[in-house]
């Protein structure tokens, strides 16, 4: 058994959106992002599908040119390779299930 919290221990970073590893299982890894206003992940896309959760604040969310607003409790999966980036309309906190093939590394170099 695991345990982690998306609430716990925040360390928001003013300059650059905050990643962290809460949790890898057999099947996935569980990431936390954390956002301040204005912040933003750049267009980017996964090798592998991903599901992003809003657990707090407002996130404008592009998916292949379209965005959309998602707040706290909505849930959006996406298929390999689809091209999406994240805009933090208020503070919030995101939860990513990444796959347990894909690595951290991968969504660090988003943020750079």
């Amino acid at each position: 058994m695991k345990t982690a919290s998306l609430t716990k221990d925040l360390q928001y970073n003013e300059e650059k959106v905050a990643v962290k590893v809460l949790m890898e299982t057999e099947i996935s890894k569980e990431i936390r992002i954390l956002f301040r206003k204005g912040q933003v992940m750049k267009e980017h896309k996964a090798g592998f599908p991903i599901t992003v959760a809003i657990h707090q604040g407002n996130i404008n969310f592009g998916v292949n040119g379209e965005k959309m607003i998602l707040q706290a409790g909505d849930l959006i999966s996406l298929d390999a390779n689809v091209p999406h980036d994240l805009h933090a309309e208020e503070d919030s906190i995101v939860r990513l299930t990444l796959s347990k093939l894909d690595t951290i590394d991968r969504v660090k170099k988003v943020i750079e």
